[in-house]
């Protein structure tokens, strides 16, 4: 086929919650369509059902998903080429009939990781160029006996063998309808964290220079090939209230937040810090930095969801293929009243059309230093 456009491949996610209904929504809008060719992997008969309920025309072709067994082992057949703007790979033998509708089940747990690693190999194998994940629920994960993922970041690193990861969250620049001298001009916040889905009081036990580090590289290097910012800028937040004030308040900065950002500019990287986080963000939001280095999961997650909840992008670093998702949940409590938003959705699966085409055009990177 002689379309130029990359294969953008989107998991439904939890069946349970609204990814069918931001899948439908977003695809729903032509130009959007018009960016990529489009594989779903998910229910045909939930999207229809979602369809209906919003008053949209199913604009999709229907395709089986096939599975073959090899010396016992059930593998996926991965998707063809299609002459379509939009399949759906339909997975029949999960019925919603068992599925708990706005709620964690087992059965949304094995659906939404059957959706998820059908997706990864089909990426590995080259098939689709990008992978857009709808939220899952760990809890049906959970029930369905995949808890030794806490969620999406970490089975993709495992699945891909991806030796360093890291979650970044961006929201891109849009007008703002505030007074606010702050953020008059804002000009989007990209974030990027160096601990994910960890308590809050366990980061003492993993908390070592290596962990600053790697973001900070891997920020770097997706900002210069996929986002195409030759010399990037690194702002790096402290731990502790007013980065330690010199100490009074711990000494993470001192022991591993300052070491690791050294570390980084030696191998010239722009990187900068460690900044009180109440104050550095809003320096982002206003341009002076592109993207915000941040220790824990709610210290860089706050911001980006205050800013633009509903237009926010999930992304993994780190992996040999490219994953973005809306910055939401599943959101159980609107299911099947019609009121999802598909803002987030769209935006990633624009993330994910982006990267892959710059990632297509460009030449092979140099390997990365190794991790600290």
């Amino acid at each position: 086929m002689s379309d130029p456009r990359p294969t953008i491949g989107i998991t439904m996610g939890d069946p349970g919650g609204i990814g069918a209904e931001v899948i439908v929504k977003a695809l729903a809008d032509p130009e959007i369509r018009k960016l990529a060719r489009f594989v779903i992997f998910g229910l045909n008969e939930l999207l229809a059902y979602t369809a209906d309920l919003a008053e949209i025309e199913p604009y999709w072709w229907r395709d089986q998903h096939e599975r073959f067994v090899t010396n016992g082992t059930s593998i996926p057949s991965l998707p063809p080429t299609y002459p379509h703007d939009v399949v759906v790979l339909d997975y029949d033998e999960f019925s919603i009939l068992g599925l708990d509708m706005r709620g964690a089940s087992r059965a949304g747990g094995q659906a939404s990781m059957q959706f998820v690693t059908d997706a990864i190999q089909a990426a590995m194998k080259r098939k689709i160029d990008a992978v857009v994940t709808a939220p899952i629920c760990k809890e049906s994960w959970k029930l369905a006996g995949f808890d030794r993922w806490p969620g999406h970041t970490e089975l993709l690193a495992e699945k891909t063998k991806a030796k360093r990861h890291a979650m970044m969250f961006a929201a891109p620049p849009k007008p703002l309808s505030t007074q606010s001298s702050a953020l008059s001009t804002h000009k989007g916040l990209r974030v990027v964290l160096c601990t994910i889905h960890e308590a809050l009081f366990e980061l003492r036990h993993k908390f070592k220079i290596g962990t600053v580090f790697d973001p900070i590289d891997l920020a770097h290097k997706a900002l210069v090939e996929w986002f195409g910012i030759e010399k990037p800028r690194i702002a790096v937040c402290g731990l502790n209230p007013h980065a330690s004030e010199n100490g009074l308040f711990g000494d993470e900065e001192k022991r591993i937040i300052e070491p690791a950002i050294m570390m980084a500019r030696q191998h010239g990287i722009d990187a900068n810090g460690p900044f009180p986080a109440d104050t550095i963000f809003i320096k982002a939001v206003q341009g002076q930095y592109d993207i915000v280095v941040a220790m824990y999961h709610d210290q860089g997650l706050i911001p980006v969801k205050l800013l633009d909840f509903a237009g926010s992008v999930n992304l993994t670093l780190g992996l040999p293929i490219v994953r973005t998702s809306p910055d939401h949940g599943t959101a159980f409590d609107i299911v099947g009243k019609n009121k999802a938003d598909p803002g987030s959705m769209k935006s990633a699966i624009q993330m994910a059309v982006e990267i892959a085409a710059r990632k297509k055009s460009a030449p092979p990177a140099p390997e990365s230093p190794p991790s600290a």
